[in-house]
């Protein structure tokens, strides 16, 4: 079993996940016995407006824009602790062919998803 320790945004706690995650079809060294089905998530976030002037400004200077990435990270964390609970509901100890991708909904409004194989891995 592998576990994951991701860092949210300060004060925000972390997410722990306790399920092997993928990007391949075929985990090394694992045997897949069961394969569940498909097996998604999405989480939808937006920054405040203040936070959304000071990156058009930042953007203007050049350079990392920090809230920005802290609100990408948290929101890929949160979908990957979706996903695993998603993929627990169907019965499985793993999720194989994992998937990214990120949409603008509105201006400083993305949706972060996360799409793939839900599966059960045989025990060594």
């Amino acid at each position: 079993m592998l576990t994951l320790k991701i860092k949210r945004l300060k004060n925000e706690g972390v997410v722990w996940l306790t399920m092997l995650l993928c990007t391949t079809e075929n985990p090394p060294g694992q045997k897949i016995r069961d394969y569940k089905g498909v097996v998604w998530a999405s989480v939808v976030r937006s920054k405040h407006l203040g936070h959304d002037f000071y990156a058009v400004l930042k953007s203007l200077k050049g350079g990392d824009i920090s809230s920005y990435q802290n609100l990408t990270n948290q929101a890929r964390a949160d979908v990957l602790k979706k996903l695993e609970e998603n993929a627990k509901k169907q019965g499985a100890n793993a999720v194989v062919g994992l998937q990214f991708g990120t949409t603008q909904i509105l201006p400083s409004t993305i949706e972060v998803w996360a799409v793939g194989t839900a599966v059960t891995l045989a025990k060594k």
